[in-house]
């Protein structure tokens, strides 16, 4: 025989945008839409021990992600060996 208990569970229902501070949640019924730009520092870094995790809406992201093309950029101006944008700045896969 099953025994059932109500039981209360936490759920995300939104993610605010650590940058703009608006929401990343389209509407009722729809999962937060976000990206996250983290990291974890190890040994012998500068930030040994240091983590961090951002959250950005679609909108944050993109001019992010614009920033840094334009950075590399204009590391590459700066360099010898110029270089196509790696394929980090580009989509994995294609929206079907």
């Amino acid at each position: 025989m099953k025994v059932m208990t109500p039981q209360t569970i936490e759920a995300v229902s939104d993610v605010v945008c650590d940058l703009c501070g608006g929401s990343t949640t389209k509407g009722n019924g729809f999962t937060p839409e976000f990206a996250t730009l983290q990291a974890d520092w190890g040994y012998g870094s500068n930030h040994d021990g240091e983590q961090y995790e951002i959250h950005l809406c679609e909108g944050c992201f993109f001019s992010t992600l614009a920033t840094l093309k334009e950075q590399h950029q204009a590391n590459q101006t700066i360099s010898e060996h110029a270089a196509e944008a790696p394929s980090a700045f580009k989509p994995s896969r294609k929206p079907s």
